[in-house]
């Protein structure tokens, strides 16, 4: 029998997420989230062989407890005793210039990631943390790193490159490298095979909105630009993050109010965006006080819109032609008032979205643009999960792997 069985890793800080995945045929075998790793008590729901979801509350000391809670619920699973897995596939945010495609996990892969926490300092630590338990807990297995900065090693030059001295550049790795990328990749892809048109012939413009958000423009399948930057922080409003602020505020911080570097950076990381404005970051709460005429959540709901549509109206000017904007995420797949606000006015550019369908999009893939719409309005679920065990799968069968 053939090995198509995947085990996909994704690391936090304090939480674990991870699915048991089929390639062929296509299915989710089993799924969990282990929440709170270090503190008194942790949090585990998972959902085995399509049963009802299942939760327990238990002590999980670090990412080591977690892996052993994992591999124990997997014991479990019916496909898991009766197939080993092929691979487990981790996510790993930050793969700086080195990474374009998926590695094979070496010492020397391990060491690359640690050497771009720099980087990625609030990521890649706790990928990292994943990584080597996984390896300690099942040497012998094929374990690969999927990194979300590798869909956009494709920008040009002058889209990745800050306009600052060269050697900042050269010497030191800071440009622009994007992230999301198997979720902006894998809503490109269901969006061709839902217009029925060839990925390399359509222009795409990705929205991808939760706690974190970026926007990515893509042509041909290609990523060509994207909101997000050296960090994560760049970009969209977000739930916790600023987004695009004027550099010289940080100056002013550190010269005015004597805060320290470490204190800004958190400000800017995690005390910022939505929560910044109005002390919520769970966009539902957010609408509800909305609603009950909180000015703080109305303008933080107006400047979430606002930017999303000004990078909307920047990809337009990138691609020249968009055939279709794609909302997704957990904002972008629920939110019908955020999308309706985030396309306001722009009948002009060919997007004109259809009220009645914005409410009730289809599950999967819907398209709630107007019939007079020259541009799709695609709402589509991500599943970052699959892509990553997808890009897997096809790396480790390819010739020599």
């Amino acid at each position: 029998m053939q090995q198509t069985n995947i085990l996909v890793i994704n690391s936090g800080s304090s939480s674990l997420k991870y699915s048991l995945l089929s390639i062929q045929p296509q299915l989710c075998l089993m799924s969990g989230l282990v929440e709170c790793i270090g503190e008194q008590l942790a949090h585990h729901k998972y959902t085995v062989d399509n049963q009802a979801s299942q939760q327990e509350t238990l002590t999980i000391k670090d990412h080591a407890d977690a892996l052993q809670q994992v591999f124990a619920t997997l014991q479990t699973c019916s496909a898991y005793q009766s197939q080993p897995l092929l691979c487990i596939a981790h996510r790993v945010v930050h793969g700086g210039e080195r990474f374009s495609a998926p590695q094979l996990i070496d010492d020397a892969v391990i060491e690359a990631i640690r050497e771009l926490i720099p980087l990625a300092p609030l990521h890649n630590p706790a990928n990292l943390l994943g990584i080597e338990q996984a390896r300690r807990q099942m040497p012998d297995l094929a374990q690969i790193a999927v990194f979300d900065t590798a869909f956009h090693q494709s920008l040009p030059d002058y889209a990745y490159r800050y306009a600052l001295p060269g050697f900042l550049y050269q010497d030191h790795g800071v440009r622009r490298y994007g992230f999301h990328g198997s979720s902006h990749r894998y809503v490109a892809g269901r969006a061709a095979q839902y217009l029925d048109k060839p990925l390399s012939a359509l222009n795409l413009i990705s929205l991808h909105l939760g706690n974190g958000a970026s926007v990515t423009a893509i042509a041909a399948g290609h990523s060509v630009d994207t909101s997000m930057g050296m960090t994560p922080l760049e970009g969209l409003m977000m739930g916790t993050r600023s987004g695009d602020l004027d550099p010289g505020i940080i100056f002013y911080l550190s010269r005015s109010l004597n805060m320290s570097l470490a204190a800004i950076e958190t400000l800017l990381n995690k005390q910022s965006g939505c929560k910044g404005l109005c002390h919520e970051n769970d966009m539902r709460t957010i609408h509800q006080h909305a609603g009950d005429g909180d000015l703080e959540a109305q303008l933080a709901l107006a400047i979430y819109a606002y930017r999303v549509k000004k990078y909307i109206g920047a990809y337009l000017a990138v691609l020249g032609r968009v055939d279709a904007l794609i909302f997704t995420g957990g904002i972008g797949e629920n939110d019908a008032w955020l999308r309706a606000h985030c396309l306001e006015n722009l009948h002009g550019l060919g997007i004109d979205l259809d009220v009645a369908k914005n409410q009730t999009p289809d599950a999967e893939v819907g398209n709630i643009a107007s019939a007079d719409s020259r541009t799709a309005i695609l709402v589509i679920k991500t599943d970052e999960e699959w892509q990553i065990a997808l890009e897997s799968y096809q790396y480790l069968k390819k010739p020599g792997h």
